[in-house]
């Protein structure tokens, strides 16, 4: 017998990532979906370097916090995604925004990118908004 963490989100993981390929296909940027411990779903990017992965501690973090964090410049300097996060592999633009079910964080839609000329606006910002606020309305269902 193996136990496994109950995660709400992980219950819509391939709905989860449809949505994450969407998200990408839409912005252009690598989309990532995670529960409050690991990615669960992941476009636009390498699945290896993120789905599945343990969430870093900043990012645990700034979800514990209800927190929306988008980046400010192309500075190179950002919220590392995963635990293993080596920092030779930076995103100059990202957006992270918790997804919030019945008061409670149960995960975050995330954009990324690695080009030096994108900068995450507020068109970013409304689009990880609308995203995270669809699926956490899918587990007040």
């Amino acid at each position: 017998m193996i136990l496994k963490k109950y995660s709400p989100i992980g219950e819509l993981s391939e709905f989860a990532t449809g949505y994450a390929e969407t998200l990408s296909k839409t912005t252009g940027h690598i989309a990532c979906i995670t529960d409050k411990d690991t990615v669960i779903a992941v476009s636009g990017g390498s699945k290896k370097e993120f789905l599945e992965q343990d969430l870093s501690k900043e990012l645990e973090q700034l979800m514990d916090d209800k927190e929306i964090y988008i980046s400010k410049d192309n500075n190179e300097v950002s919220i590392p995604v995963v635990k293993n996060d080596n920092k030779e592999r930076r995103f100059n633009s990202q957006v992270v925004y918790p997804i919030i079910a019945q008061g409670d964080v149960i995960g975050s839609v995330i954009l990324l990118s690695k080009d030096p000329k994108t900068k995450m606006g507020e068109t970013e910002a409304k689009v990880a908004q609308s995203a995270a606020g669809f699926l956490g309305s899918q587990m007040d269902i």
